[in-house]
Order: structure tokens, then C-alpha cells, then sequence
């Protein structure tokens, strides 16, 4: 990467939810639970599955650049639906997709398989962004984006060290 689209992002603190140095990895949260695939989520929970994730420009996760929030996520349990929805840090961010990616593998490898999970770009926050939705919310082309395996170890970057459960036991 010879030049980064923001070279000068604005991060902000991440929201306290434990002590410091308290982490959970997910294999040991799903050992403690009788049955994880019954459970039923709310949009804490899920915000803190992808909070932690690494952005592909920056060494800062998208919760430090507002690139995710709790208030953008919605979770139905009737309906068993998930919706994300992310904002880039500027209007033309090259990085969009694979951000949207990077949400959408993370979610896909630790929620059960009856959720579906919709990821969008906020409203009026990207110059292509119904482009980018309709790529990120289309199963085949997400399907053949994760058969890239070049494109599939900038994800996984993206994803490693990020299970941080801090204060998810307690909720």
C-alpha cells in the first residue's frame, strides 16, 4: 500500500466494558454456555463480536474510528435478522468493501447459522454506497470474494486477536 486513502484519521476512545486486561476468547465463552446456538442475541452482544476488528488502513479497530457504534445495529430475534451498519471515515474510502467483509466473515463464523445477517454502509456516508451493499449483501459474490485467497488473509488480518469478550458474560 503505497498511499492511504485517510492518511489522517480522527480515533476516539473505545467504550469501557471490563477492566482492563479482562479477555474472554470465544472458544472459552462457548465453553462455558450449555447451549450457545439457542441463545438469543441483542445488539450489545454482537457489537461486541465486531468492535475489535482491525481496520485494513489503520492500527486502530473500528470502533476507535466510529466506523462501528451500538446504535447501528439492529437485532430481530423473531425474524432471526441482523442488521450492521458501518460508516466509513471518509466519502470515498477504497476500504469500504473489504470493511464490510471483514463485518460479515466475523459474524458469519460466530453466530448460529439460523441468524441472517445484512451488512449496509450508513446512509449518505460513501459516494457508491449502494454498489457496496449490494456486493456485501449478495451470498454468491461473497462466496467467490472468500474463494480470492489473497482477499481471504487481508480478512483474516482483519479478524485475528479480535475476540475480546470483556464484560459479554456479564450481560
Amino acid at each position: 500500500m503505497d498511499s492511504l486513502d485517510n492518511p489522517n484519521p480522527v480515533v476516539y476512545g473505545e467504550v469501557s466494558s471490563g477492566q482492563p486486561g479482562d479477555h474472554v476468547l470465544l472458544s472459552e465463552l462457548a465453553e462455558r454456555c450449555d447451549d450457545l446456538a439457542r441463545d438469543q442475541l441483542d445488539a450489545e452482544e454482537v457489537f461486541e463480536l465486531i468492535r475489535h476488528l482491525n481496520d485494513p488502513e489503520h492500527p486502530y479497530s473500528l470502533e476507535q474510528l466510529k466506523v462501528l457504534e451500538r446504535s447501528m445495529i439492529a437485532v430481530d430475534e423473531k425474524k432471526q435478522h441482523i442488521a450492521v451498519s458501518f460508516t466509513p471515515t471518509i466519502p470515498h474510502c477504497s476500504q469500504a468493501t473489504l470493511i464490510g467483509l471483514m463485518i460479515r466473515v466475523k459474524l458469519l463464523r460466530c453466530l448460529p447459522e439460523r441468524y441472517k445477517v445484512d451488512v449496509s454502509i450508513t446512509p449518505g456516508t460513501h459516494n457508491t454506497e449502494a454498489a457496496i451493499n449490494k456486493q456485501l449483501n449478495d451470498k454468491e459474490r461473497v462466496a467467490a470474494a472468500l474463494e480470492n485467497p489473497n482477499l481471504l488473509s487481508v480478512i483474516n488480518r482483519g479478524i485475528a486477536g479480535t475476540d475480546k469478550w470483556t464484560s459479554i458474560i456479564d450481560l
